[in-house]
């Protein structure tokens, strides 16, 4: 069971950002290797579809490990369960320096889904509860900024290495393996949150389950992160090669920043939802990831790399006020003893909004090509955005 008075020393206080920190870490290796697939593509020789497929692996690792394990650091404690997405990301990163062939690459992402699966739910519980009287918001907002601040820099940090050192395909997992470890030295001086943690207890999957009086919220919740992931899942796994083969642009470090950009406009997104208010900010964020959308889709005919910018930031910024709120809804509605489980639960609909899609923007452009496959991706998204952000509007709870 979680604590429910993390007590009110400056102590605790810096013990959310430390652990948001920790977060941050973990979530950047899961997206370190977004600008080099093209690098693997030429060394490795493999289509568009199975880069997709590749990415797609890591997201089924994470929901696999959600549903065998999201509820596990309820039972065992916040910090064993870190500490074990750490050695998963470090394993992940000694996979990329030794690929040799797609099964290492296999290896590494799912690994590396592991790690995100074991973060998702803990990381975000231990920053929450790290928080003294009073914090509860500002450590909601470190936990969300923390996840999406993370995805962001590890293009940004990977790409600028890859484009700007002689070592492309190594320097970027070196430097990450060091910032595992500082993260490892962050975790072991966290305060335990949960208050009677149990040694190693067996392993009870729970698949997704929602505790009854948190369902009210979750259904638009979770349909709305569906389709805020599904734009973080196009520009973590093709936006490079819509960047290179579209638009012309094959510096990996420009590649990084668009990457980047769209996350931190997430995390700008993120700030501003309390502002609005979690029940208007859920279909608001909807609204302007459609727009985000439109300009994304606008960008691949007009081969302009402003307007595939302006849409990252855009629709970043949406998907940013749209999973902020869902996730606070979720995280405030869910009883302490079940909050792990139920935010990892949460994160399982997100996860599958991240992988899906993506694989059918590469199944089809094999066959209709990738501006095409964008294209139809783009319109899908924002449909899916429109139902959400309808739903949300209509049935989130007037109390929410």
């Amino acid at each position: 069971m979680a604590r429910e008075d993390t007590g009110r020393t400056g102590g605790h206080r810096a013990g959310y950002l430390a652990a948001a920190v920790v977060f941050a870490i973990g979530m950047a290796g899961t997206t370190l290797p977004t600008p080099l697939y093209g690098l693997y593509q030429k060394e490795i020789g493999f289509s568009e579809l199975m880069v997709t497929v590749v990415f797609a692996v890591y997201a089924v690792a994470v929901i696999s490990v959600l549903l065998v394990a999201g509820n596990y650091s309820d039972k065992v404690g916040r910090k064993p369960v870190l500490l074990a997405a750490m050695a998963l990301s470090a394993a992940s990163a000694g996979c990329f320096l030794l690929e040799s062939g797609l099964p290492l690459l296999f290896a590494g992402r799912v690994l590396s889904g592991g790690a995100a699966g074991l973060l998702s739910g803990a990381a975000t519980a231990a920053v929450i509860e790290l928080a003294g009287p009073g914090q509860q918001a500002r450590a909601g907002f470190a936990a969300t900024a923390a996840n999406m601040g993370g995805l962001g820099c590890g293009p940004l940090l990977s790409g600028v290495l890859a484009e700007y050192t002689p070592w492309p395909l190594s320097l970027p997992f070196w430097v990450h393996l060091g910032l595992i470890a500082v993260a490892c030295l962050i975790t072991w001086r966290l305060a335990e949150t949960v208050a009677e943690p149990r040694r190693w207890p067996r392993l009870e999957p729970q698949g997704v389950r929602v505790p009854a009086e948190v369902k009210g919220v979750f259904v638009p919740a979770s349909l709305a992160a569906f389709a805020g992931f599904a734009l973080l899942g196009l520009f973590t796994a093709v936006a490079p090669s819509f960047a290179a083969e579209t638009l012309d642009v094959r510096n990996l470090a420009v590649t990084g920043a668009v990457v980047f950009s769209v996350f931190c406009a997430s995390t700008v997104g993120q700030s501003l939802a309390p502002r609005i208010g979690a029940r208007r900010a859920l279909p608001l964020g909807c609204g302007v990831l459609i727009v985000g959308l439109l300009l994304v889709a606008s960008s691949l005919p007009a081969k302009s790399l402003v307007l595939l910018v302006l849409g990252a930031v855009c629709g970043g910024i949406g998907q940013g006020l749209a999973f902020r709120a869902a996730l606070t809804l979720v995280s405030e509605a869910a009883p302490a003893e079940h909050r792990g489980g139920t935010i990892s639960a949460f994160f399982v609909v997100a996860y599958t909004g991240i992988s899906l899609p993506v694989v059918g923007v590469g199944a089809l452009a094999t066959a209709v090509g990738l501006r095409d496959a964008g294209l139809v991706f783009a319109g899908c998204v924002m449909l899916l955005a429109a139902v959400s952000g309808t739903y949300a509007a209509l049935r989130t709870p007037s109390g929410a």
